[in-house]
């Protein structure tokens, strides 16, 4: 049994390498999904990346006292061009899914977003998840390369007809032409389009229970060998939680909390 003991110093040795900050030189490349993705990250007039995943990028690029770039990449090419090495971390809003998880490896979560349904005040109709034959005929918009896209071809295919978008966007863009019934996204991330005068007409139809191809929360992508820098941004989202950044941060854009 003493080859797998620890002594107290060894452990003491590893949590401060989990928390220990990267060298001054080190530059740590994060990798964003180039499409809008608001509140979460988008560009301002300046062409500057802005929003709530942003501003916790910087709070853990700070506690950590490293240098931080932003790589822009299409989503549906995200995961590839992290085990390209084109960047280092995947830092775009990206579901922790057990099948994900067989080619990457994550840090622990730093936000959860239900999943919804939404469609127009005027549609009366009833959709249940229970009943896949609910679904019979009605056109669903998602984002392709996603956990909602595969929710919808596992359980509603042969009822619902599935269209792929490629932003979020252009799935509220296509809900508003009429040119789908309903769309799937995050109860976060279409809040404020809700809010808005374009979103005024429409609600959200369900909240989808959970399941387990939505995951585990919300957090950062990184190629499985990268466990020293994993330990490392996992002490730094543990830490920004703790001085209360991160509450700060999430009450410039949600009125609820977005963690749990």
């Amino acid at each position: 049994m003493k080859k797998f003991a620890l002594t107290a110093f060894a452990l003491l040795g590893f949590a401060a390498a989990a928390t220990a900050p990267v060298q001054a030189e080190d530059v740590i490349r994060f990798g964003l999904a180039a499409e809008p993705y608001p509140p979460f990250s988008t560009k301002d007039s300046a062409g500057n990346w802005v929003g709530w995943e942003v501003d916790l990028r910087d709070a853990v690029c700070a506690e950590l006292k490293a240098k931080c770039t932003w790589v822009e990449v299409a989503w549906d090419g995200i995961i590839p061009a992290l085990q390209e090495k084109k960047f280092d971390v995947i830092w775009s809003s990206m579901s922790i899914t057990d099948e994900r998880k067989k080619v990457i490896d994550f840090t622990d979560k730093y936000y959860t977003s239900a999943a919804v349904w939404v469609g127009a005040k005027s549609d009366t109709r009833t959709f249940d998840p229970a009943k896949p034959s609910s679904m019979d005929g009605v056109l669903v918009a998602a984002q392709s390369a996603t956990t909602h896209a595969s929710f919808m071809q596992k359980y509603f295919n042969g009822h619902a007809e599935l269209k792929l978008y490629d932003t979020l966007d252009n799935e509220t863009a296509d809900l508003k032409a009429g040119r789908v019934d309903l769309l799937m996204a995050g109860a976060i991330q279409i809040a404020d389009w809700l809010k808005s005068p374009d979103g005024a007409d429409y609600e959200i139809k369900v909240k989808l229970p959970h399941d387990q191809l939505f995951g585990h929360g919300d957090g950062a992508g990184l190629r499985k060998e990268d466990a020293e820098l994993k330990n490392k941004l996992n002490g730094a989202i543990a830490a920004v939680r703790a001085s209360g950044q991160y509450k700060q941060i999430t009450d410039k854009y949600f009125d609820f909390d977005i963690y749990e």
